[in-house]
C-alpha cells in the first residue's frame, strides 16, 4: 500500500494475513444506539437515569449536552457497557448489550473508538506508540510493519505532523496530545467515536481546534456515528447534526439545532439565551464546515 493511499481508506481488516418528533420502530432500525425506558440507582432510591428514551442515527454527529448531574457520564458508561441498567433495554448497532458476558461487551467495544477528555495518552510512550498500543493487544495477527503502517496512517488522519511521531506527550502541545489521542481512538477502525468532553478546560483557539477536528474526521470516514459528549451548547450548534439534553437523569428535547433554537422549553430557552442566537447562524441541516 503506497503512501499515497488516504489514511481513511487503509482499513485494519484489509491488512489481515432525534428529533421533537416520536421515536418508531423505523428510527430504531437506523439508528446506531437504540435506547428504551432506561433507568439507573446506585442505591435504590436515587434515579441518575429515569424512563429515558434515544435514538442515536447511524452516520451523524451528535452532541449530548446538560448540567452537570443530569446524567451525560453515566448515560456513556452505559452505551459503553461498563454499566448495567436498573431496566430498559440498550441496541448498540442492532445487538442487545444489556444480557450481554464480559466477553460478548469487550469484543462490541472494538466497535467504538474514544477520544478521552485529556487524551489519556500514555506518558512512558511516544505519539506512535501511543496508536500502535491498540492494534498490539487486539490486532496480533498483523505483522509489525501492518501495524505501523496503519499508525502512521490514522496519524496523518488526524493531522499530526511526522516530525512528532517520535515524541512523547509531555514533548506535545495540548493540540498534539488531542491529535494522538484521536489517532488512536480511530487504530481499529471504528463504526462509533465517542468523545467525552473534547474542549473542558481548553483556551479558546484549542477549543475551536478541537471542534474543527470532529467535524473533518466525521466527514472524512463517511458512515462513521460520532457521539460528543459536552457541557458546550455553543459547540453543539456549530458541529452537530442532532442535539440531545438531559435534565434530571430524561431526554429534555432531541432534536436539530434550529429545533432548540424554535423550542419553547424554558430551560432551553435559558441555554439559548446565553448569546448563541446571536452568534450562530444556523441552518436546519448543517453543512458540517467549519471556518
Amino acid at each position: 500500500m503506497s503512501d499515497e493511499t488516504p489514511p481513511s481508506q487503509i482499513k485494519v481488516s484489509e491488512m489481515t494475513p432525534e428529533s421533537g418528533a416520536a421515536m418508531t420502530d423505523e428510527t430504531a432500525l437506523s439508528a446506531a444506539i437504540s435506547i428504551r425506558d432506561l433507568a439507573k440507582t446506585f442505591d435504590g432510591k436515587e434515579y441518575v437515569l429515569r424512563d429515558l428514551s434515544l435514538d442515536i442515527p447511524k452516520g451523524k454527529i451528535t452532541v449530548v449536552i446538560g448540567y452537570s448531574g443530569t446524567g451525560k457520564s453515566v448515560l456513556l458508561k452505559h452505551i459503553l457497557g461498563l454499566l448495567k441498567p436498573t431496566q430498559g433495554s440498550i441496541k448498540v448497532l442492532g445487538r442487545e448489550i444489556t444480557g450481554m458476558s464480559t466477553e460478548q461487551l469487550t469484543k462490541l467495544r472494538h466497535s467504538f473508538g474514544m477520544l478521552f477528555q485529556y487524551a489519556a495518552l500514555f506518558d512512558d510512550m511516544t505519539a506512535i506508540e501511543n496508536v500502535l498500543f491498540p492494534l498490539r493487544e487486539h490486532r496480533r495477527e498483523l505483522s509489525q510493519d501492518q501495524m505501523i503502517q496503519i499508525a502512521r496512517a490514522r496519524l496523518r488522519e488526524a493531522g499530526l505532523d511526522e516530525k512528532h511521531y517520535k515524541k512523547l506527550p509531555a514533548e506535545m502541545s495540548g493540540g498534539m496530545r488531542k491529535r494522538v489521542g484521536l489517532a488512536r481512538a480511530l487504530a481499529l477502525d471504528p463504526e462509533i467515536i465517542v468523545y467525552d468532553e473534547p474542549t473542558t478546560g481548553l483556551d479558546p483557539v484549542l477549543t475551536e481546534m478541537v471542534d474543527n477536528l470532529i467535524v473533518s474526521t466525521h466527514n472524512l470516514r463517511k458512515g462513521t456515528t460520532s457521539i460528543v459528549v459536552s457541557h458546550d451548547l455553543y459547540a453543539a450548534f456549530r458541529i452537530g447534526d442532532h442535539v440531545v439534553m438531559l435534565d434530571s437523569g430524561r431526554v429534555l428535547l432531541h432534536g436539530t439545532p434550529q429545533e432548540f433554537l424554535d423550542s419553547d422549553i424554558d430551560l432551553v430557552k435559558r441555554f439559548v439565551s446565553k448569546g448563541v442566537r446571536k452568534e450562530l447562524h444556523v441552518h436546519s441541516e448543517p453543512s458540517h464546515s467549519v471556518e
